[in-house]
């Protein structure tokens, strides 16, 4: 059975670091929105056309991780997850193709996620520009696990 492993934190957690190992030594195929924001719309997107670019782009993860669910391909969600919504429908999802769904939780000291934020800001390299009113900003949209969602604690700090 296939299985979506899905990774959950906040800016500077260290997900996508995360993602890529756990692709690896599963392995499966992994999808990272911000990689393909920045592929298709560079690592700073105009903040009028983000949410349309941020929509566009998770139309397109959610149509091919799908399908590698349905083939039997495990894969790794590097989605952030920020929404109990996003998790819960992700979830239902895996479930009504025939996988199983593992959620990992990634948590940082706020101090040390945005000092790696603001390293990574100099070497994007696949990551989108945040800067720390973004960061700052941000948090409100952010929903912590709820004690009744099951997860994996990764430490990367």
């Amino acid at each position: 059975m296939a299985t979506a492993h899905l990774i959950h934190g906040y800016l500077g957690a260290g997900k996508t670091t995360f993602a890529r190992h756990l692709e690896h030594e599963l392995p499966a195929i992994r999808f990272s929105h911000d990689e393909w924001m920045t592929i298709l719309y560079g690592n700073d997107p105009p903040m009028d056309q983000f949410p349309e670019f941020h929509q566009r782009v998770s139309r397109l993860i959610d149509a091919h991780w799908t399908r590698c669910v349905k083939l039997g391909l495990d894969v790794v969600l590097d989605l952030g997850f920020w929404s109990r919504r996003q998790r819960d429908e992700t979830r239902t999802t895996a479930a009504a193709l025939g996988a199983s769904a593992r959620l990992y939780l990634l948590e940082c000291p706020e101090d040390e996620a945005w000092r790696r934020v603001d390293k990574r800001n100099a070497h994007l390299d696949g990551s989108l520009l945040i800067v720390r009113h973004t960061f700052e900003m941000l948090k409100s949209r952010f929903q912590p696990l709820g004690d009744d969602e099951d997860r994996i604690e990764v430490r990367q700090c």
